[in-house]
């Protein structure tokens, strides 16, 4: 399998979709995508849950185990701030979710009330997880960009929290609705550490690509998409529209599930 870290390079990023359960990871894998992740909105709520709100434990160590060997790429995980607990928890689940196949994982400092963890605090669970997983990679999400508190973002701030955050171990930086070019590159330039971005309305891959980024998340997008199209077309079929044929077909998204751990 290919080496997870190696495929984060600057100017030339890799493209991460992120699938939320069993049958959307492994249509991401067979489209030929290098390594894909999860995302915590899509496994919470297709079980019902909340995201950010450290519910989400269970149903995502389930999805990692289903997966263990089924796909031939890399699988990182989003553990939103690490679903609770302090460093010892937290480092006990991500070494859980790498013994389960996980090559990765997401850790985010935002809380739940819309604030943002002590970078100390956020430091120790990251030290924490690298102890006891050294080859786990540890992307670690600042949250600065992303909470509504955080208008207009403190580009300082969130280079202040990156650096502590790689000194601690991170091997690469999330920086969540960062989307200016100069803050974009600020961050490629002067992070030591492969920046990631999540790809947002109107941005493109080259365009990212060009300004240093290593790594671009589709985030929750590909889940929303899959929500909007299944009602779209339910609702087009109400309205008397002749059904059109799936892109998939039934015995191909049947296949998919049922094919035998690799």
């Amino acid at each position: 399998m290919t080496d997870f870290r190696a495929l984060h390079r600057p100017g030339t990023p890799l493209l991460l979709p992120n699938a939320w359960d069993v049958a959307s990871a492994l249509a991401l894998a067979e489209a030929g995508f290098a390594a894909i992740g999860t995302t915590s909105l899509g496994v919470a709520a297709a079980a019902g849950l909340p995201d950010g709100r450290a519910e989400g434990s269970a149903e995502t160590q389930t999805l990692v185990r289903a997966l263990k060997g089924r796909l031939p790429i890399p699988l990182t995980v989003d553990i939103e701030a690490g679903f609770g607990g302090g460093p010892d928890e937290v480092a006990d689940l991500a070494e859980a979710l790498f013994e389960a196949g996980a090559a990765g994982i997401n850790i985010e400092d935002g809380r739940p009330d819309g604030t943002l963890t002590a970078p100390a605090a956020q430091a120790e669970l990251i030290a924490a997880i690298k102890a006891r997983t050294p080859a786990l990679f540890v992307n670690a999400r600042t949250d600065t960009h992303w909470l509504p508190g955080a208008t207009p973002p403190d580009l300082a701030e969130t280079l202040t929290r990156a650096r502590t955050y790689v000194e601690a171990g991170a091997d690469g930086i999330f920086v969540p609705a960062v989307a200016a070019d100069a803050e974009i590159r600020t961050l490629t330039t002067e992070l030591a550490a492969p920046l990631n971005v999540l790809l947002l309305p109107g941005m493109t891959v080259p365009h990212l690509a060009g300004l240093g980024v290593a790594r671009i998340s589709t985030g929750s997008m590909l889940f929303r998409a899959a929500l909007a199209a299944a009602v779209t077309t339910a609702r087009a079929i109400a309205a008397g529209t002749p059904a059109a044929a799936p892109a998939i077909t039934y015995a191909e998204a049947n296949a998919l599930a049922a094919r035998d751990p690799r």
